[in-house]
């Protein structure tokens, strides 16, 4: 061990590479459609001024889904708005084009994003929900009169294949607890319109590609894209990132984040023509629940009159690998349980972390390939409260990560909730109580712990961040 108090020399064989490769998926990947909805609500603000009211009211399909869930709902607990935004894979009319041979497939909810809204613009997370989560799925009433039935285990889109909208409405709810108020769903149709009306949407590539599956073929870099581009870059599953389904929903939620800055940017919401044809594109393929009439989307928009991009966060719940398939992923406790209280409460997450996870224990490791780096972040992490065991240097790496055992995934939230971009694994030679943490060449800064507001997990992604910096595609 080296005489220097701040660095250890670990001969307990630690490697700080425990990163297991992610589940593979297997099938066609589809598209998160969540931003659609996002700027729909931006711009439902100004629809008054602009005299399109009524049209935009009509191109909106409704579904009573406070009838059809009926009673034992979460209780409401705060003025905080969550509102279920759904994308599905329809390939019906003028989606047929994209799946020729499922256009009579029911279609599947394969996207679920659960927007949380601060009052008053404070803050809004949108909280991604994968389609492979496994999940109990209740019986559910359909629109037809029939019930769906009960299923112990199940991946959670199924429940809008059981019963629509309002049976995966009820999934969640019985799943987190938290009250749903509303629920927006969107189709293929919108999506490149939407991208046009904007005028475009930044992305960025960690790699050339050129994938003739997806039609996508871009060079390494910045680009502005839309219309087919866009959708081949949301859809591609074969040019970016290792197929998982984790992986791609962050790469969707960079995009998602890139769209929503470019729709709250004054370029955008001071020119008439963007705001029609942004709300007519968002509104053609839109079905609501009855209770989300555009009048109701107007006054949300106006209540969040103080949201910026910069206050606009993409997270995806905390998931594992679910023991009997590879395939799929189950919820993470403590992790989710303490997420989705903090969601109902309209805390952060990391005040009901640190009420578990006490003292939190760090090994840190370099692998930025800068020198400096370890001491300052380590500094940084000690002002804050944790325990820093020690400093070591290793291979340079992208990935930055945080890597604990079993029973310590409480510190290992409150970690990673100051680390952005940090992925969050098991590894059991970490100890109990103790979380490596492996700064890679991703690795930014560390962040303040908030106070309050909306809660932080691993992976974060800012709507007003840099998304080349961010861009978790790449390996």
């Amino acid at each position: 061990m080296s005489s220097n108090p701040t660095y250890i020399d670990y001969a307990d064989g630690v490697d700080p590479d425990p990163e297991p490769a992610p589940p593979r998926r297997r099938g066609r990947r589809v598209l998160k459609w969540v931003a659609i909805v996002t700027a729909v609500l931006v711009v439902a603000a100004g629809a008054t001024g602009y005299g399109f009211y009524w049209q935009l009211q009509h191109n909106i399909d409704h579904e009573d889904t406070d009838e059809l869930i009926g009673g034992g709902r979460p209780p409401k607990l705060n003025s905080a708005l969550n509102i279920l935004m759904l994308g599905t894979d329809s390939r019906a009319g003028a989606n047929a084009k994209y799946g020729r041979g499922m256009k009579n497939d029911p279609p599947r909810s394969d996207t679920m994003i659960l927007l949380h809204l601060s009052p008053g613009g404070k803050q809004a997370t949108g909280i991604s929900f994968p389609r492979d989560l496994m999940v109990p799925i209740p019986a559910c009433r359909r629109t037809d009169g029939t019930t769906s039935p009960a299923a112990t285990i199940g991946m959670i889109n199924s429940s809008f294949t059981n019963g629509g909208a309002s049976c995966t409405v009820k999934t969640i709810e019985n799943l987190t607890h938290i009250k749903i108020d509303h629920f927006m769903q969107v189709d293929f149709t919108s999506f490149k319109s939407v991208t046009e009306a904007v005028g475009g949407v930044e992305v960025c590539l960690p790699q050339d590609v050129d994938d003739k599956d997806s039609k996508l073929h871009l060079t390494k870099g910045r680009h502005t894209i839309k219309g087919e581009t866009a959708l081949a870059y949301v859809r591609d599953r074969h040019g970016l990132g290792d197929e998982s389904d984790l992986q791609r929903i962050k790469r969707q939620q960079q995009f998602m984040g890139s769209l929503a800055n470019k729709v709250l940017s004054a370029g955008t919401l001071t020119d008439p023509k963007k705001v029609y044809d942004l709300a007519e594109a968002g509104t053609k393929s839109l079905t609501t629940d009855k209770g989300l009439d555009l009048g109701t989307m107007v006054k949300i928009a106006r209540s969040m009159h103080g949201l910026t991009a910069g206050k606009l966060d993409f997270v995806t719940v905390p998931v594992t690998a679910y023991a009997p398939d590879p395939n799929r992923v189950a919820l993470s406790q403590p992790a989710a349980g303490q997420f989705f209280t903090a969601i109902r409460q309209d805390q952060s997450v990391e005040a009901a972390a640190e009420k578990t996870a006490g003292p939190v224990q760090v090994r840190l490791y370099n692998a930025t390939g800068r020198a400096s780096t370890a001491a300052k972040v380590a500094g940084q992490l000690k002002a804050q409260g944790f325990v820093v065991l020690g400093t070591a240097t290793m291979k340079t790496r992208r990935t930055t990560g945080v890597y604990y055992a079993q029973g310590s995934q409480a510190q290992a939230a409150a970690l990673a909730a100051v680390i952005p971009g940090a992925k969050k694994a098991l590894y059991p030679k970490a100890g109990p109580g103790v979380v490596n943490l492996v700064l890679g060449t991703s690795f930014t800064a560390v962040k303040a712990k908030k106070k309050a507001g909306i809660p932080t997990l691993e992976g974060e992604i800012h709507a007003d961040g840099d998304i080349c910096a961010t861009n978790t595609t790449g390996t």
